[in-house]
């Protein structure tokens, strides 16, 4: 489809999208964004209104589908920013198109194409957005689009964000700031982490802690750094403590992790490797490893579950991660947060937090591009409705299809014949999430389902007046995992289920 509409006229298109049945129209937008021709863009300009309310569903298609464009062009950078520029726009169309112009911003530079007028536009965008935003919902979604863009520039915006702002900012900039390769986090970066961790210059919430932690541990540690975080660990409340020894133990046994070698010396001192330092008897949890190990991949899996003292979920992360050839590429990771449950259940907040607003939500990265977040319920009352008019519908977080390889190159032979190589690969993707709190029961409940099928079409061509020759071969492999927790916290101990189940993947 992609490769008909490369060579098809704008009128041809923009009647295609205007004829097409509602149902069908989703698929043609992800396809003429893929295709990325100067046809296929002006028909998406004139067709798509952003003006108009609805349908909100196929803005956000148009918007996904550019932010996953595995090699956009400066001309999608360009309709994307004029769509969203000076309009009245639904919160949600606009969170998704900032997360998009980020991660258009980041695949161009990677192309080396940086210094283009869209791209200068695109940050000067954000960074703009930023300076004046007032609210934090706000300034969270420009933090997510600069963690998308990963410009190292940035990184000094992200700092001050990180130290200065409140709980939900500060999370943010420290997770913009953990996806940066290691050559990029500095020793600046390093001693604003420390600050934060150790809380030299204020008080900072358990989970800003924990993530400034793990961009020292995961970036070329010094010995002392790890000494520190291990000392601090005795004089931390029970669960956060047990969640970053385990990451400590869990780094000892992943060959791949760069403070391994590190870690293993420290071991090496009893006073720190004994069974009263690392006995804690929380109920927070931190486990990866490997799901798949070739000769060039190690795809890994993790979980980390960090808990309130009395047993409630606070946080749940899960992740897919590739590695290969010293590049790591976050595959798929799903965060589900609950917040203020504390004062619900009747417990204390720790001396000099804030007391945060009740409220539980999701976020997603998906092929490093991080997606605007779900919010579940936000307040007491939201939650009493969510409960008692819940329609048991998971939440849709992402779902359409994507074009995630599109190479084309020609090699010449010594003969002085030339073969032509293509490659397309291309994603089928449905990601939805549930977070179902029983007051009653005392129980919450959590479900992540991904369903994904990739198709792969590569083709060689030999083309000569003599001679003609073809290659061609076709992958497709169907894939569906589901994640579910289940906790109940009536009694104690909390009772935890975790369950991930993979179905049968075929395989053509």
């Amino acid at each position: 489809f992609i490769q008909m509409l490369r060579s098809a006229k704008k009128r041809d298109v923009v009647e295609l999208l205007r004829r097409a049945p509602e149902e069908t129209r989703p698929f043609i937008v992800e396809a003429a964004v893929a295709a990325q021709s100067t046809a296929s863009l002006a028909a998406l300009s004139e067709f798509l209104d952003f003006s108009k309310e609805e349908p909100k569903s196929l803005l956000e298609k148009f918007l996904y589908a550019a932010a996953f464009s595995p090699r956009p062009s400066g001309e999608l950078l360009h309709l994307v920013l004029d769509k969203l520029d000076g309009k009245q726009l639904a919160p949600e169309i606009w969170e998704t198109g900032m997360v998009a112009v980020g991660s258009l911003v980041g695949k161009l530079c990677q192309q080396k194409l940086c210094g283009l007028q869209e791209v200068e536009r695109g940050v000067e965008t954000i960074l703009r957005g930023l300076g004046s935003a007032e609210e934090d919902p706000e300034v969270v979604i420009y933090l997510l689009a600069l963690g998308n863009a990963m410009l190292p520039g940035t990184i000094p915006t992200l700092l001050e964000h990180a130290e200065e702002g409140p709980a939900a900012v500060t999370t943010t900039a420290i997770s913009a700031l953990r996806r940066f390769p290691a050559q990029n986090i500095s020793n600046e970066v390093k001693r604003a982490m420390r600050r934060i961790f150790h809380e030299t210059r204020r008080s900072y919430e358990k989970t800003c802690r924990l993530a400034a932690a793990e961009i020292l541990l995961d970036n070329h540690p010094s010995p002392m750094d790890v000494i520190n975080i291990l000392l601090a660990t005795q004089e931390m409340e029970t669960e956060m403590a047990k969640l970053l020894l385990l990451k400590v133990q869990n780094s000892l046994r992943a060959h791949h992790h760069p403070a391994r070698k590190i870690m293993k010396d420290i071991m090496g001192v009893p006073q720190i490797n004994n069974y009263s330092f690392f006995s804690k008897v929380g109920t927070s949890s931190s486990f990866s490893g490997p799901l798949t190990v070739t000769q060039d991949l190690l795809s890994t899996f993790g979980l980390d579950l960090l808990f309130l003292e009395g047993g409630f979920l606070r946080k749940s992360i899960s992740e897919f991660s590739l590695l290969s050839r010293g590049r790591r590429l976050r595959a798929a990771q799903v965060t589900i947060e609950a917040q203020g449950m504390e004062s619900m259940m009747g417990e204390n907040i720790s001396d000099g937090e804030e007391e945060p607003e009740l409220m539980a939500g999701m976020s997603v990265t998906f092929f490093d591009v991080q997606l605007r977040p779900i919010v579940f319920f936000q307040g007491y009352t939201d939650l009493m409705a969510k409960v008692l008019l819940s329609s048991g519908e998971p939440t849709s977080v992402v779902k359409g299809n994507l074009l995630l390889m599109d190479h084309h190159q020609v090699i010449p032979l010594q003969s002085g014949l030339q073969v032509t190589i293509k490659l397309q690969g291309g994603l089928g993707l449905d990601i939805s999430a549930d977070m179902d709190v029983g007051i009653w029961e005392q129980e919450l409940k959590t479900s992540i389902n991904t369903r994904g099928s990739l198709s792969m079409d590569f083709q060689a061509e030999l083309d000569s007046p003599f001679l003609q020759a073809t290659l061609r071969s076709q992958t497709e492999v169907e894939t569906s995992i589901h994640f579910d927790t289940t906790l109940r916290f009536s009694s104690s101990p909390v009772l935890m289920c975790l369950q991930l189940r993979e179905e049968q993947v075929p395989y053509r």
